[in-house]
């Protein structure tokens, strides 16, 4: 190759370098996707309407009930809401695994933990547990921080991510004042421990073939399996009050795996729902609220 051709391959080497990098640059920052709203988020569920109410019925019959009137307003009129008793939740971590099990969690990534704390001082000590799901605040800072707008608030006040934008810097994971986000490595929990497992000069391989792991997950309706290092694999994720769940007329896994019943979902701008009942009713606090995020999620202690 003389000296021309080479030049001329260097160049247009280059050219579709930096034409590959501009359009990756102008997809990350450009804004993010505009949320549906209107007619065509409403969701008719009419046999869950029909559900009839009775005297001391299982809460969740109740929440069942208040969601289906709640999908048949449209997104903008909705607004998610938690509040969680924890006089009532007992460390069963129910809501924990429940959680794992729904969204196909790999090691590493807890939407949901319980926290644990003793208080008190002998003989008079008690133990407390805390779950502590993403607080969907009003002010996320997490958003704010985001330098590719891969995660922002919808109408009805859920924070999500978009996979596909995040580019992993983890910035929201610093500025959440909850630890409510956490980062998906990759990684499996069989990984170089299920028998025959191939392993590399390094170690294990990461990858898994266990049916249960290899299964795609629907978070934000959409399948994710994870397979060659794809989307979420690398990205910031984080609880996202089970909006594909909401979409079909499910409870939140969490509320539903409850054995306690102590977590209650619903829109807060249904006067005669049960969470605004429980809101105006109770001392309900938020946690870090000096922090000024607005939490969407309230505790009775």
């Amino acid at each position: 190759m003389d000296r021309r051709r080479f030049v001329r391959t260097g160049a247009l080497l280059g050219a579709g370098v930096a034409l590959s990098a501009g359009a990756v640059i102008k997809d990350r920052l450009s804004p993010p996707p505009k949320d549906p709203t209107g007619e065509e988020t409403v969701r008719n569920l009419p046999d869950l309407q029909k559900i009839p109410a009775r005297e001391g019925e299982d809460p969740l019959l109740r929440m069942q009930r208040e969601l289906a009137r709640a999908m048949a307003k449209p997104v903008e009129n909705r607004r998610w809401t938690m509040v969680i008793d924890t006089r009532k939740c007992v460390g069963c971590d129910a809501c924990t695994i429940g959680c794992v099990a729904e969204n196909k969690l790999p090691p590493g990534v807890v939407y949901r933990p319980v926290i644990k704390e003793e208080l008190g001082s002998f003989p008079n000590v008690k133990i407390r547990f805390t779950p502590r799901p993403c607080m969907q605040c009003d002010r996320p800072p997490c958003v704010v921080v985001c330098p590719v707008k891969a995660t922002w608030k919808r109408p009805d006040g859920v924070v999500v991510i978009h996979y596909d934008k995040c580019i992993g810097c983890r910035y929201c994971l610093t500025a959440c004042p909850y630890g409510a986000r956490t980062s998906d490595f990759g990684l499996f929990y069989s990984s170089g421990v299920a028998e025959g497992a191939p392993k590399g000069a390094n170690g294990p391989i990461l990858g898994s073939d266990v049916p249960y792991e290899s299964a795609p997950s629907h978070e934000y309706g959409k399948r994710w399996n994870r397979k060659r290092h794809g989307s979420p694999v690398g990205n910031a994720r984080k609880c996202h009050f089970c909006l594909h769940r909401l979409e079909k007329g499910l409870l939140p896994v969490c509320v539903t795996t409850c054995i306690g019943r102590a977590t209650f979902f619903g829109d807060a701008s249904d006067p005669k729902s049960l969470v605004t009942e429980l809101v105006t009713k109770n001392n309900v606090q938020t946690l870090l609220a000096h922090k000024g995020t607005e939490p969407q999620v309230f505790y009775i202690f």
